[in-house]
């Protein structure tokens, strides 16, 4: 009685089978007809065409290496800017002409110092993955960042330079002179240029077509700059103005910098639910982290930077809460990205818990700003 559903049963895996054992027969044929046609070329095209694999095939090594080893990465890197609360704010004197050497002395910012630390975290603890060829080429002319493999730490590198260039405007426009009337530093003003750079850029381009300065040695030159600014800073020939209101302009442009990140999330929520399965929830979501990473230092900085300004309107306990919540948000580091349901509880939705991180830190830097504003 039950033959004839078993065998239904037997027919249908069967055919499964079978076409599943057509589906990677049609994978593999390239590969197989290469291997034929290898098999029947004279040595010396085998040693060329074989070098050429063996280029590509190293090539692919490398980026997996590049890609998948963060050096540097510390999730309480910011504690390295602490100082002494009676440390002065950055740009004030901290010696007179009694001092040994007998030239003044002046704090430097802890603020520079983050932004070209975190620049040489990018490009010099690291390469610097989106201007390297083979993340440009991607998997057979597909992006990298349309597949789930090897666009994680470009997408965290792109979210930290995202803050960088955000705090070398300021520090140009604003923290690095006195008032509006005052002359631009051109060290920040070069560091700027620099951070403005084509985050893609290596030594040839298509277009424009020719050769092109890359995008790690405009950063590595910008970070320079920065550190020439503090030294600058600190034989007191130039200007750093840790004013009330250069703090609330500062932290109401990061605070609408992480606005737009939050924006980036929830449009990437809304396009997809496919869960584990959705190939760009992963690099969304390690933008916004490396946005977060990055501002985590900064932040830490500018707390030491304007530290009479933050003492003087009773902010220490605002902005220990925004680096706590800056810091547990360093803690979500899920293996896999998933961009499920936000009521689905086979997928969870990854994507809405950052933004729920990013939104709490953007709204407790709204009331810092508020309390500056009053």
């Amino acid at each position: 009685m039950l033959d004839p559903i078993i065998d239904f049963f037997v027919r249908v895996f069967n055919l499964i089978g079978r076409g599943i054992g057509w589906v990677i027969a049609l994978l593999l044929w390239p590969f197989v007809w290469f291997a034929a046609w290898y098999k029947r070329r004279g040595w010396m095209l085998k040693s060329g065409v074989g070098l050429i694999v063996l280029a590509i095939i190293a090539s692919y090594i490398y980026l997996f290496v590049i890609t998948q080893f963060w050096t540097g990465y510390d999730r309480d890197y910011a504690k390295a800017y602490a100082v002494p609360e009676t440390a002065t704010s950055a740009g004030n004197s901290v010696s007179g002409d009694s001092s040994t050497s007998g030239a003044q002395q002046c704090q430097p910012s802890q603020i520079v110092r983050a932004t070209a630390d975190l620049i040489d975290f990018n490009v010099n603890q690291n390469t610097w993955i989106p201007s390297t060829p083979f993340a440009k080429l991607g998997f057979f002319g597909i992006p990298w960042k349309n597949t789930p493999y090897f666009d994680n730490k470009a997408a965290f590198q792109l979210g930290i330079n995202k803050a960088l260039r955000r705090t070398s405007i300021e520090l140009v426009d604003r923290l690095g002179r006195v008032r509006g009337t005052s002359g631009i530093n051109q060290n920040l003003q070069e560091a700027r240029t620099g951070l403005a750079y084509d985050e893609d850029s290596w030594f040839f381009s298509l277009d424009p077509f020719g050769f092109r300065t890359t995008t790690q040695t405009n950063y590595r030159r910008a970070r320079e700059k920065l550190l020439d600014f503090n030294k600058e800073l600190e034989s007191c020939v130039t200007n750093f103005d840790a004013r009330p209101d250069n703090l609330l302009e500062f932290l109401d442009r990061i605070t609408k910098d992480i606005g737009s990140t939050s924006d980036i999330l929830r449009t990437r929520m809304e396009a997809s639910n496919l869960g584990w399965f959705d190939p760009r929830a992963d690099d969304r979501f390690w933008f916004a982290y490396g946005e977060l990473y990055a501002y985590t230092g900064i932040l830490a900085a500018a707390r030491v930077d304007f530290g009479e300004v933050v003492a003087n309107r009773n902010l220490a306990q605002l902005w220990a809460r925004t680096e706590d919540q800056l810091r547990s948000a360093m803690n979500l580091t899920p293996v896999i990205i998933s961009n499920g349901h936000e009521s689905s509880w086979i997928m969870p939705t990854h994507l809405a818990t950052m933004g729920f991180y990013v939104l709490r830190v953007r709204a407790n830097m709204v009331e810092m700003r508020d309390v500056l504003d009053r």
